[in-house]
């Protein structure tokens, strides 16, 4: 155990990681509340991307990037520019789980697992940009 988390201290990235895997319990359970109260999954989608990145922004916050984050009044700002370098990554995600689920064959047109494809193709955009663009460390 103490090895894993002495990896855990040396690699942002495999913090990143276990934000996100955090984050996906808090995806999953949106897109699902939304689709049994009626939203259309693809509009789902799009409302549960936004509450996972701002779930994941936080513990980014922080957990990966704690010595990076803004303070004060830039807060906001930092939001804003993690959902903005995300949103390509969002994209990547939700483009995903939509070609999957609108032109895929059984049983990659599941919404279980074009979520969890989607999330995994969106996962190395939103580490990349997240660090160049949102709390400026080196990779």
């Amino acid at each position: 155990m103490n090895k894993v988390l002495a990896a855990l201290s040396r690699l942002s990235i495999l913090r990143f990681a276990v934000i996100g895997v955090l984050g996906m319990p808090v995806d999953w359970a949106v897109l699902h509340a939304m689709i049994d109260a009626g939203l259309a999954r693809d509009g789902a989608r799009l409302v549960a991307w936004v509450c996972a990145a701002t779930f994941t922004w936080l513990g980014n916050r922080y957990f990966t990037f704690a010595d990076q984050r803004a303070h004060g009044a830039a807060i906001f700002q930092e939001w804003m520019r993690f959902l903005g370098a995300n949103s390509i990554g969002g994209v990547a995600n939700v483009g995903t789980f939509f070609l999957l689920t609108h032109f895929a064959s059984s049983p990659f047109n599941g919404t279980n697992l074009a979520f969890v494809c989607g999330v995994l193709v969106g996962l190395v955009f939103n580490f990349t940009l997240s660090k160049k663009l949102v709390f400026k460390g080196p990779l």
